[in-house]
């Protein structure tokens, strides 16, 4: 099947897959965009997941550029020009739909590495991983407490010899009781994850989010990086 301008392969030697954002032009890392897809009835919906099948259309802007892009009629443009059709129809409520499909895959991953192992709960656990140089990521809920948020992030900072570095834990953009129901846990305030690759993942799901969004979780170093 002939590819869509938008979703052309790099030939950089990672072979990593990029593509091209249909409103902004701009040719950027798979990972850093968010697919659109269109159904057989010509239902424009989010595949944040990139798994739908058929045709898909790739956007790397923020929710208030998407809006803008919306009410101008620009997407409409932007995406007949990627499915070769008029015939779209596009929901006015599509950023919504957007942010939510990012906040549950989010949630979702986390859930998934809650199950895996990968990941702790529970203050006292993770300062004791922090101290120990065992975290590779440390995220707060947006209803944590800055007294217990603080005495992590200097934990880590510790733990990991970086202290007076502003070197802090992310605030994410769902609270206590949304975190506790994803990872199926109670009071899940703070989340320290002592594995790499289960950061990988998280942050990736993660950056989608946040830079939709444009939330203040973007402040703080998040996850440690290892060369």
């Amino acid at each position: 099947m002939r590819n869509l301008p938008n979703e052309t392969r790099s030939k950089t030697l990672d072979r990593t897959p990029h593509r091209k954002c249909i409103l902004t032009g701009e040719s950027l890392p798979q990972d850093q965009l968010v697919r659109l897809a269109m159904s057989p009835d010509g239902q424009i919906a989010p595949d944040v997941r990139a798994k739908a099948p058929g045709r898909g259309a790739w956007i790397a802007v923020d929710r208030t550029e998407l809006e803008a892009a919306l009410s101008k009629g620009q997407l409409k443009g932007a995406l007949s020009r990627a499915f070769k059709t008029g015939q779209l129809d596009i929901p006015a409520n599509l950023a919504d739909q957007l942010e939510k499909a990012l906040e549950r895959a989010t949630l979702d991953r986390l859930g998934l590495e809650a199950r895996g192992g990968t990941l702790l709960t529970g203050s006292e656990k993770i300062e004791t991983a922090a101290r120990r140089d065992e975290l590779t990521m440390l995220l707060h809920a947006s209803d944590a407490g800055q007294d217990g948020s603080s005495k992590l992030d200097q934990a880590w900072r510790v733990g990991s010899d970086r202290e007076g570095e502003d070197f802090r834990g992310m605030t994410l953009p769902v609270d206590r009781q949304g975190l506790s129901v994803a990872l199926g846990r109670q009071n899940v305030v703070h989340i320290g994850i002592t594995h790499k690759r289960a950061a990988d993942r998280i942050s990736h799901m993660l950056a989608r989010w946040v830079r939709f969004i444009g939330s203040d979780a973007k402040q703080g170093d998040a996850e440690k990086k290892v060369a």
